[in-house]
């Protein structure tokens, strides 16, 4: 099956540089059958970063992209704390760069219509719009978004394809949260391989709205391939879950930018 990771980060992973980190990561995807790496943070996480950290965690990953063109694919870390500078960095790094996605993390819920600038401006670029989400057992941090936040965020934008990272780590109740959303799209990244996860996903979303990630170097290829492989659910749908729904997602900024799918 052709394999493409949403999900993996510089951070986590051995080597002093972003060429190093990348050329690690894809070592070890190599020997499971991974063939494209999602990538976005820099080096060292910055959950609630200033302008200037923006840049620097996406330059980066511009290093590492710039290495292995053929295998990595960028996501443009933004906040909408600094919308300004956020949508600068959209310009550089998807307009007039290689990236093809952006990544939001913790530092403002994805409720705030602080958001909806740069959503505006990806959904115009065709890019992939990836929000960290989670549910947690004691609070979430300051900033941090769910999935229901996100059924928010879709509510404004029902016409904008947007990822649900994590499908909110507690997925029982991630999947539930999204479900009603046509226009979002549940990552198994991250948690455990727990057994019917996939499977409900699946059951719920249908098979063309889940998609297969890792979160390494936070977690292995292995553990998180394994939700999949180990699914009882369809070889079709295995596919569609590994490579062809993100790949049908990115395909219109594929084309805008000459990239081979």
């Amino acid at each position: 099956m052709r394999i493409w990771d949403l999900h993996c980060h510089l951070s986590g992973v051995a080597g002093l540089t972003p060429e190093e980190r990348l050329g690690n990561l894809l070592r070890y995807a190599d020997r499971v059958g991974i063939e494209r790496l999602c990538i976005y943070l820099g080096l060292k996480f910055v959950q609630d970063p200033s302008p200037d950290d923006l840049m620097r965690q996406n330059d980066e990953v511009l290093r590492a992209l710039a290495k292995y063109p053929d295998r990595a694919l960028g996501f443009v870390y933004l906040s909408a704390k600094h919308v300004q500078s956020s949508l600068a960095e959209l310009e550089r790094c998807v307009a007039n760069g290689p990236m093809v996605g952006i990544k939001l993390w913790i530092a403002e819920r994805c409720t705030s219509p602080d958001l909806d600038p740069l959503i505006s401006r990806a959904a115009e670029l065709k890019a992939v719009i990836f929000q960290h989400t989670w549910f947690k057992t004691m609070e979430n941090q300051p900033g941090e978004s769910t999935p229901a936040d996100m059924a928010t965020l879709a509510q404004r934008f029902p016409h904008v394809p947007m990822i649900c990272g994590h499908t909110g780590g507690t997925w029982e109740l991630g999947v539930r949260a999204i479900r009603a959303h046509k226009n979002l799209y549940a990552d198994l990244a991250g948690s455990d391989p727990t057994a019917g996860m996939t499977e409900m996903a699946v059951r719920e979303l249908g098979a063309n709205r889940v998609i297969y990630g890792s979160d390494a170097g936070g977690r292995s290829f292995a553990s998180q391939l394994a939700k999949v492989h180990g699914a009882q659910i369809s070889e079709a749908d295995k596919q569609r879950i590994f490579c062809d729904n993100l790949r049908q997602l990115m395909l219109p900024i594929f084309k805008k930018k000459g990239i081979q799918a």
